[in-house]
């Protein structure tokens, strides 16, 4: 489906068949149910890393079952999946990297950002809590760290570049600070498989830190963590500079609205305006 926001010029119109294709972007746009849109943070970030972490272990501990490949594209299937079933309800962030661009962009407000990373973080605490308890202390509880033969430097440094392109797009895709529609979710989550295929051998493509920190917190083991922390967050930081050059200043009337919970800002005489984000 087209971005609807940007194909319809009136912002009226525009926020009227917005609402008709994604009738959730009420629940995104009421400040006031703030509440729902960290709870579906919590388990979008939750059943990203079930199968992302999840998959890890079990290709583990029995190879021949379960594919490297399958273990690396089942995440950018269910990312697909979360954009389209709540991706107009809180956005489908699911990674404070992702959070932190927005908001660099000015496309989502910095008041919120905290929470969203706090529920993120415990999203795939829970995962890994649940994934232990029901498949045991094996495979590293899924942990992303660097392959054989790779320094932790060098894990960084993939994780910095295939954060850019992910970042990149989102950003390019994504309706403001929401990732909604078919069209965000093929190409996001097909990103994630695709940088899965080549490089996880290096640095297990993660591009995530909550994904990265549940396993680590879980199993107590923070050795290689830096990589995955340093590594997204300077992507996200790259992509944001890449949008400027690519696309101009984020942050138009529309953006603005969106985070600040509301996507149609009102003019001084109440009259509803605005145009297309930056």
């Amino acid at each position: 489906m087209p971005d609807l926001e940007q194909i319809l010029p009136a912002s009226g119109a525009r926020r009227d068949a917005l609402a008709l294709a994604y009738p959730d972007l009420d629940q995104f746009d009421d400040p006031t149910l703030e509440w729902r849109r960290l709870f579906s943070e919590l388990f979008g970030t939750f059943m990203l890393v079930l199968v992302a972490a999840g998959g890890g272990m079990l290709h583990a501990e029995a190879s021949d079952q379960v594919s490297l490949a399958a273990a690396v594209v089942a995440p950018g299937l269910m990312v697909m999946a979360i954009i389209l079933f709540m991706g107009s309800v809180s956005g489908a962030h699911l990674n404070p990297a992702v959070s932190i661009a927005f908001a660099l962009r000015r496309d989502f407000a910095w008041r919120r950002v905290p929470g969203y990373i706090f529920v993120q973080l415990i999203g795939a605490t829970l995962a890994c809590l649940f994934l232990r308890a029901v498949l045991g202390d094996v495979g590293g509880l899924g942990a992303t760290d660097p392959g054989p033969g790779y320094a932790d430097w060098q894990a960084m440094l993939i994780e910095m570049v295939l954060t850019l392109g992910l970042v990149s797009t989102i950003l390019g895709t994504a309706s403001g600070a929401q990732n909604v529609g078919s069209i965000g979710a093929l190409a996001v989550g097909g990103y994630i498989a695709l940088a899965g295929l080549w490089a996880a051998p290096v640095s297990g493509a993660s591009m995530n830190p909550a994904r990265s920190f549940g396993p680590d917190l879980v199993g107590g083991n923070f050795t290689h963590y830096w990589p995955y922390l340093v590594g997204p967050l300077a992507g996200a930081l790259m992509a944001v500079a890449f949008a400027f050059i690519l696309r101009g200043r984020g942050g138009g009337p529309t953006a603005r609205a969106a985070g600040s919970g509301r996507l149609t800002p009102k003019t001084d005489d109440g009259i509803t305006g605005g145009s297309a984000d930056g």
